[in-house]
């Protein structure tokens, strides 16, 4: 692939009006999912539940990208169709998860950093083959107790940065996801403080290492206060912070950024995107890269029940609309209200 159809998939990636739908979770994360709605995690349930989301009917004006994960790539959808192009077909570009996880950081206790380089190379091969034309990779920055420390940054974002080539070598957009955790009772103040540090160390990283920019997207967590802590800032605050951190960090050159949800619920991350983009004045896209916050509705509306699959879509579709709205700043309670 060349330079030229890279940063237009990126671009595409980050459209207007448009995000990405992560439905990448590993098969321990999703049997968490199904345990809450009590349906068992099989691979069949688990088939049935991603081709709901992928079919709704009028997602495609506001999904612009779906992350697969190893299992759900391979998959075909009830016609017989590879997901990959059930998704292409409506022109959603699918991408997938590459890295291995977190494991704990050697020499660092309470730290970790991402494995799954090793084979990298080929894997990404295998999966533009399998039609996959962009790739994620998370790294998680704890904050506590004298962490993260630099150690840890610069661990997490050298591997961020080899995923980020080979990526791009093997015809991919990678999507570059250095995540501050909210874990914790820190203030909205400490938490711009290390995602500031963090997004520094990785651009510098990948600037090393010769990772085209422009052919990249970024997905940061957003500037929040700790889930613990007893000062939760509002969405103002929030986008403000963001906004400002961004702008301090992030080169002009990248040409979207879509925030993962990060344990907030699904309309607070809506709320707190639509603040960002009202402030606007930046130069990149602001969207969304949501898992949790563009699923739970959809999830527990399902509850692995054939006869629920319009309900399960309508409420993908809700959430998916309103979050497109907030790429524009015009969320409004009134939409929100629109489902009921």
């Amino acid at each position: 692939m060349s330079a030229d159809e890279l940063l237009a998939n990126a671009r595409a990636i980050v459209a207007p009006g448009k995000g990405i739908l992560a439905a990448d979770e590993s098969t321990p994360t999703i049997k968490k999912r199904f345990d809450g709605i009590g349906v068992e995690s099989t691979e069949e349930n688990r088939r049935l539940y991603r081709e709901l989301l992928f079919t709704t009917e009028g997602a495609e004006k506001y999904i612009s990208g779906v992350i697969l994960f190893d299992e759900t790539l391979r998959q075909n959808g009830t016609d017989g169709q590879p997901f990959p192009k059930v998704l292409q077909q409506a022109g959603i570009l699918p991408g997938i998860k590459v890295d291995k996880g977190a494991k704990p950081l050697a020499g660092a206790p309470g730290e970790k950093v991402t494995e799954g380089l090793d084979g990298l190379r080929e894997r990404c091969k295998e999966y533009y083959g399998l039609g996959a034309r962009f790739t994620k990779w998370r790294a998680v920055i704890a904050i506590g107790d004298g962490l993260p420390s630099d150690y840890c940054i610069q661990a997490n974002a050298h591997a961020l940065a080899r995923f980020a080539a080979l990526s791009v070598e093997n015809g991919l957009v990678p999507i570059v996801e250095p995540e501050v955790l909210m874990d914790g009772a820190h203030t909205i103040d400490t938490c711009f403080e290390v995602t500031e540090r963090t997004l520094r160390e990785v651009y510098r990283a990948l600037r090393d290492q010769s990772v085209p920019l422009d052919q990249t997207l970024l997905k940061p967590n957003m500037v929040l206060s700790g889930k613990d802590c007893p000062q939760q800032a509002g969405p103002e605050e929030v986008a403000e912070k963001t906004v400002a951190c961004l702008k301090s960090g992030v080169p002009e050159a990248v040409p979207g950024i879509v925030f993962l949800s990060g344990g907030q619920s699904d309309v607070e991350a809506t709320v707190n995107l639509n603040a960002m983009n009202k402030i606007g004045g930046v130069p990149w896209q602001l969207s969304f890269s949501y898992g949790r916050a563009l699923q739970a509705p959809p999830l527990k509306a399902w509850g692995g029940k054939a006869h629920n699959a319009a309900a399960t879509q309508k409420a993908f579709l809700h959430r998916a609309r309103c979050n497109g709205a907030a790429r524009f700043g015009k969320y409004t309670d009134a939409l929100e209200q629109e489902a009921a």
